[in-house]
């Protein structure tokens, strides 16, 4: 499969998914935690789905579109791994993280941290959605909707 082929998987995947979980999060109390702006997509459909709801974008740098960059306070800059930390206990309704590489090597090293981090930013019930497997025992993996190929990527309940 071409990379075109494989992104474009990945970006319906992640649609179809937010799509789908928004509904639920809308009912769920707490903010939406993005966990890698890049260049703002996700953030925008983000903000359109749930409208006047807050929601915090963490990245290495700023690189998003003009239209997609949130307000001062609800930009976090630095590593994910450390900034996103400081925001346990945040009782999160949503945890988004689309911070692969694609790099096999590099994916691995994030899934030793990724899935321990989105556990402690969700509340009980919060949802996390993931391009990166989120093993851990107190996130429940749900099934993706139909659209979503198996393993592309993932969605989980805190337990």
């Amino acid at each position: 499969m071409s990379r075109l082929e494989s992104f474009i998987r990945r970006m319906t995947a992640q649609r179809d998914i937010l799509d789908q979980v928004c509904a639920e999060v809308a009912k769920i109390e707490g903010p939406v935690l993005e966990l890698g702006l890049g260049n703002g997509r996700t953030y925008h459909h983000l903000r359109e789905r749930l409208p006047g709801r807050r929601i915090v974008a963490f990245d290495r740098a700023l690189a998003a579109h003009s239209s997609s960059i949130p307000e001062a306070e609800n930009l976090v800059l630095g590593e994910i791994r450390e900034t996103a930390g400081r925001f346990i206990g945040i009782d999160a309704a949503l945890v988004h993280a689309d911070i692969g590489t694609g790099y096999q090597d590099r994916d691995a090293v994030t899934a030793t941290w990724l899935p321990e981090l989105a556990a402690r930013l969700l509340r009980v019930g919060g949802i996390a959605v993931s391009g990166t497997p989120l093993d851990h025992p107190l996130l429940q993996r749900l099934v993706p909707p139909p659209s979503v190929p198996a393993d592309r990527y993932f969605i989980c309940r805190r337990v």
